[in-house]
C-alpha cells in the first residue's frame, strides 16, 4: 500500500475509528458502573423521565432542523445567509438537550438490556455519541471526502430518531403527553 492510499484511508478511518472508540467507551461504562439510581427533577415536570421525554423531543425537532438545513447548505434546498449559523446553533442546542438525558441514562440507570426496546435504546445511545465524535472530526479536517459528511450526519440524525421512537414515543404512548 502506497503512501497516498493510507493517507487516504486515514482521512475516513480517524474520524469513525475515534467515534466508535466513543460508542464502545460509553457502552462499557455503562455496564460496569453501578447504577446509582439518582433522579435529578425539574420543576415543572412531574418526573426525570418526563423532563428526558420532553429534552429528548426538542433534540428530534433540533434534529429536523439540522437535516433541512444540511440539505439547504448542500443545495437541495433554496439558502440563505442565515442558514449556516442555524445549522451550527440547532447542532449544538440539540447536543446540549442531550447531555442532561444521557447523564441520568449513563450514571443512574447504566447500560441495559433486560428488554429489547431498552437494549436497542442502550446501544443507539453509545452510537449517538460515537457518531457526534465521528461528525465533529469529519468537520475539523478539510481533507476528508465530500461523502463522509452526510453520511456521519445521517447517521447522527438516524440514530437520533431512534433515540427519540425508543424513549419519548414510548413514554408518551404509555403515559400519554405529560409534564
Amino acid at each position: 500500500m502506497s503512501t497516498a492510499q493510507v493517507q487516504k484511508t486515514a482521512r475516513v478511518a480517524v474520524p469513525l475509528s475515534a467515534g466508535a472508540a466513543v460508542a464502545v467507551a460509553l457502552g462499557v461504562y455503562g455496564r460496569l458502573h453501578d447504577p446509582a439510581g439518582v433522579a435529578i427533577n425539574l420543576a415543572g415536570f412531574s418526573s426525570f423521565q418526563s423532563v428526558k421525554t420532553w429534552l429528548a423531543t426538542l433534540a428530534f425537532l433540533l434534529g429536523l432542523v439540522q437535516v433541512i438545513s444540511a440539505m439547504s447548505l448542500f443545495g437541495r434546498l433554496p439558502t440563505s445567509p442565515w442558514v449556516a449559523p442555524l445549522h451550527r446553533w440547532s447542532g449544538r442546542a440539540a447536543v446540549a438537550v442531550t447531555l442532561p438525558v444521557v447523564a441520568h441514562c449513563l450514571y443512574a440507570l447504566g447500560f441495559e438490556y433486560g428488554e429489547p426496546r431498552v437494549l436497542i435504546h442502550s446501544l443507539l445511545g453509545c452510537f449517538f455519541y460515537g457518531a457526534f465524535v465521528a461528525k465533529m472530526l469529519t468537520l475539523s479536517r478539510t481533507d476528508t471526502p465530500k461523502w463522509l459528511l452526510p453520511v456521519v450526519g445521517g447517521a447522527l440524525f438516524t440514530a437520533l430518531v431512534g433515540l427519540w421512537l425508543t424513549s419519548s414515543l414510548w413514554f408518551f404512548t404509555t403515559f400519554g403527553v405529560i409534564r
